[in-house]
Parts: structure tokens; sequence; C-alpha cells
């Protein structure tokens, strides 16, 4: 079988739309790093480093291990390299392992320069969870725990770890934030499962929007970009400068009405972007309020 990757197939393939995703959680943490009068550039900036290559080597896992059972063979959305046989299985497996073990050796040397030994035991748990989510003889993601695993380490982990390396502890105002990190970091998920619902369901792929159905996925959507919001709210008593988020709610409004209209397949697509665009200056925002209070 004779495969014609491109460098566009690549960067379309690594799925860039999702880098909020890594971005967002670190902006977050730096902030309140800064607010504990930790921040250092360096841990920073290795920590976004640890979250972009994550998010980049679970989007090829993902490629790869979707593609290789056939699930990916028709679908909506940006290209599978190896369900639209582009690019062959195995170069994808090795870029997968290769991104996250680069992500690997950075969180290894962030571990090193901090001191904050506790953080190798999380990591090797994160590359665990990158790779299980599709991949293995029994994903997790294929039994609708998808959406809580992106929650908790695109939240809770990444926020409170890029915290705790700089800082030593964390604290309440940071772990709200982290809250509102892992919600919209899953919703960006769930208007990817949202739109996947006709096809995972023929392939028995049980993301939590199909055990949820069409109709309750939305709802949970809605739930899920309005509780940042409600978490600036409450952030606002201790960190006032924290209630700029709010200057976040009009990047909402569109992919909501998208949602609530009942769009289907290819409508849904610029719902994710702009959840993670969303989610994006939401975090920018935060941080800002949490380094400046």
């Amino acid at each position: 079988m004779s495969f014609m990757a491109t460098l566009a197939h690549w960067v379309e393939g690594a799925r860039p739309r999702t880098l909020p995703n890594a971005i967002a959680p670190v902006l977050v943490g730096a902030g309140a790093a800064q607010s504990a009068g930790s921040f250092s550039w360096g841990a920073s900036l290795l920590a976004l480093l640890v979250a972009v290559c994550m998010v980049i080597g679970v989007n090829y896992a993902n490629d790869y291990s979707d593609g290789v059972r056939g699930t990916d063979d028709d679908r909506t959305g940006p290209i599978r390299m190896v369900g639209s046989k582009t690019v062959s299985p195995w170069a994808v497996r090795n870029a997968a392992v290769g991104f996250l073990a680069l992500g690997g050796v950075s969180g290894l040397l962030l571990v090193i320069i901090t001191g904050r030994w506790l953080m190798l035991v999380v990591g090797a748990i994160c590359i665990a969870a990158a790779w299980f989510y599709t991949g293995g003889k029994r994903p997790y993601g294929y039994e609708g725990f998808g959406e809580v695993a992106v929650f908790l380490f695109f939240g809770p982990v990444a926020v409170l770890g890029t915290l705790y390396v700089q800082a030593g502890s964390v604290n309440g105002s940071a772990i709200g934030a982290a809250c509102g990190v892992g919600c919209f970091s899953a919703a960006v998920l769930v208007s990817n499962n949202l739109r996947d619902i006709p096809n995972d369901t023929i392939y028995e792929k049980n993301t939590l929007a199909v055990l949820l159905g069409d109709r309750d996925t939305r709802h949970l959507w809605v739930a899920l970009v309005v509780i940042p919001f409600l978490m600036t709210l409450l952030l606002g008593f201790a960190h006032p400068i924290a209630l700029i988020g709010f200057l976040a709610v009009p990047l909402v409004i569109p992919p909501a009405k998208r949602i609530i209209r009942g769009e289907q397949g290819r409508e849904l697509i610029p719902v994710l972007r702009d959840t993670g665009l969303a989610m994006l200056a939401w975090s920018a925002a935060t941080g800002i309020g949490l380094a400046l209070s």
C-alpha cells in the first residue's frame, strides 16, 4: 500500500484546534503561581512544553488506535491519518510515542529542576492515561470516561501541577480555577463527540455522548461552559480582578447557538474551535486576574 502523507497531513492530524487544552491550564497555573509569589518563567515554559506534547501525543495515539480498529473509516471533521490510509499506522504510532516520550522527558527535567518528585508519579499516570484513552484491549474512552479524564488531566492535574512545581503547594482559588479549566476542556471533547454520535454508535464506540444521547449531550455542553463563569464569580470574592474572566462570555455565544439550535454533523465542526478559543480567553483572563491580585 502506498501512503502519500504531507506535512499538512501531519499538522492536521495533530489537531491544532485542541492545543488550547494544553495552553489554558498552564496560563491559569502560572497566574496562580504569581499570586503565590513563586512564579518561574522556566518552570512555566517547561510545564507548557509537557502539556503541548501530551495533547499532540494523545491526538496521534487516538488516530492510530481508532484507525487500526476501523472506527475512523468514515468520519466527519479533521483528517484521520490512519483511517484515511494517508499515513501508515506504524508511523502514526511512532509519532504518538515520540511526543509522549518528549513530554515525559520534559516533565522529568521539570521535576529535577524544581525537586517536586511527587510529580513523577503524576506524569507516569498522565502518559498511561493518554495511551489507554483509545489504546489497549479495553480503552476507557470507549466506555464513556473520556470527558472525566479530560476534566481531570487538563483541569486540576495540569493547573495545580503547574502551580505545585513552582510554589510547592496549592490553594482553594487555584482549585476553583482548575475546575473551570477542566469543565471547558471537557466541553471541547463533548463538542467533538456530539458531532460523532452517529458514527460512534455504528462502531460501538460508547463515548459519553453516545450513552447520553444527542439532547442530553447538548445540555451537558451548556452546563460545562457555564460552570467556569460561576467559578469566576466565586473567584471574584477573593481576587476581584479575576472577574475579567467574564470578558470571555461573548466567545461562548456563537458555539452555544449552534448547540442549542440542534445543528448536526459538519455544522458542529466550528463548535470545537470556538469552545477552545473561549477556554483560552477565559484562562488567560483568569490567570491575569490571579496574578494581579
